[in-house]
């Protein structure tokens, strides 16, 4: 079926809802009829007769015509802006008074157009600030002159590249602004993967954000027993749910410190749980696990008692009775690191790493300053939906963790695309 339906359609669908409308015993039934018999769906025949009763005066609302008219006074607004926009960028192209040589009008179209601006508006503006010159002149000066060979490969390469990075690495905002996506993070390694997956076999690179370090937030009890370390420091498991990671981190904010709690298993790296709070108590640490326990069971793929290892580092929270209990209830292994050695919890330190690097000090996830606790939550609950399941991650054959685990429970080979 085309995307754009033709009004012969539409017209078709009203007039068998029309027609059979005291036939059904609710309006929605008849909908649905109609939809299917047409091939199309419920709610694109509920807009079309619903837009038929405003434009027949039966209900109140925004009719046909004026919607056209306003759809084309928006797009003359629009033209008018780009051309004032083309015009503010022309008064120093024009500024000596005389009309510039015809490279220097070639160049300046060229770079018009690569900011985005229509020729069809940069000709007006020519054509207003004095600069009288014809689409069809135009079009003759950037034609190649016969016997005069194009760019070089490489140069057309490298401008396919260019295009290509930009096309993954921006996207478009709710305000219409171009600004650079979450994929803009990625260094060359992980663009080139994306690239591969999605627009060219090679690309070049951008500039990957860089990690920081973070403070120690590890604080032990010394009255609390800890658990021996199960992992000794091999953060691989041969399928999903056999060890969970565990560490939290914090943020400042305008309110106070907020701290956010993380479990990851090490199958996949993937998020299974998270947590933030204003306070670094049990709960802060206990939340997630639940959260983690219940995803995997609202996933169809519950944790068996006994199989899973929960590994973290020796702070106060993990070592409390409250949480080492509620591990026991539910059948986990705790496992904790020495103290004061980031190596028993590398992968979870890489982890929160990733989390200050690509959502705390960017502005994909939150434009401005950390005010409060909410500003933190919305933000984490957007980079672990990017997380799990967009970012590439390389130590998975550059795909994301869902994939990952999506691929393990078909019984295939996990590969990039």
């Amino acid at each position: 079926m085309p995307k754009k339906i033709g009004p012969a359609l539409r017209s078709q669908a009203v007039r068998l809802v029309s027609q059979h409308r005291s036939e059904y015993s609710t309006e929605r039934a008849v909908h649905v009829q109609v939809a299917e018999s047409l091939g199309v769906s419920r709610e694109s025949v509920r807009r079309w007769v619903a837009q038929h009763e405003i434009d027949t005066g039966v209900t109140a609302g925004v009719t046909s015509d004026e919607r056209e008219e306003l759809k084309r006074l928006r797009a003359e607004n629009k033209r008018l802006r780009e051309v004032n926009e083309v015009l503010k960028s022309a008064t120093n192209f024009l500024r000596g008074g005389t009309r510039p040589p015809k490279p220097l009008i070639v160049a300046f179209v060229d770079q018009m157009k690569a900011v985005g601006h229509a020729v069809e508006s940069i000709l007006i503006a020519l054509n207003t600030a004095g600069l009288k010159i014809a689409a069809r002149t135009l079009r003759t000066w950037c034609a190649p002159a016969v016997g005069i060979s194009g760019p070089a490969a490489r140069t057309v390469s490298d401008a396919l590249v260019e295009d290509a990075v930009r096309q993954v690495a921006f996207t478009t905002n709710a305000a219409g602004q171009r600004v650079l996506a979450p994929e803009g993070l990625y260094g060359r390694r992980k663009m080139l993967a994306l690239i591969r997956r999605t627009l060219l076999p090679e690309a070049g690179f951008v500039a990957g954000v860089v990690r920081g370090k973070r403070p120690k937030t590890t604080v032990l009890n010394p009255a609390d027993t800890r658990a021996a370390d199960l992992l000794n420091r091999d953060f691989t498991a041969p399928a999903p749910d056999q060890k969970w990671i565990t560490d939290l981190t914090y943020v400042r904010t305008y309110q106070s410190f907020t701290y956010v709690a993380f479990v990851v298993d090490c199958f996949s790296q993937k998020i299974v749980g998270w947590h933030a709070s204003v306070k670094r108590d049990v709960e802060l640490v206990d939340v997630p696990l639940r959260m983690a326990l219940w995803r995997r069971g609202h996933e169809g793929t519950p944790v068996t008692r006994g199989q899973l290892i929960h590994h973290s580092d020796a702070g106060s929270q993990y070592t409390s009775v409250r949480f080492t209990e509620h591990l026991h209830l539910e059948g986990r292994k705790p496992s904790a690191g020495s103290v004061g050695d980031a190596y028993d919890n590398a992968l979870m330190e890489t982890i929160n790493g990733l989390y200050k690097s690509e959502c705390i000090r960017t502005s994909f996830f939150h434009d401005g300053p950390w005010r409060t606790v909410s500003d933190v939550e919305y933000a984490t609950a957007s980079w672990v939906e990017w997380y799990n399941n967009r970012r590439l991650h390389s130590s998975l054959g550059m795909i994301s963790s869902t994939e990952f685990e999506a691929a393990h429970y078909a019984n295939t080979e996990p590969r990039a695309d």
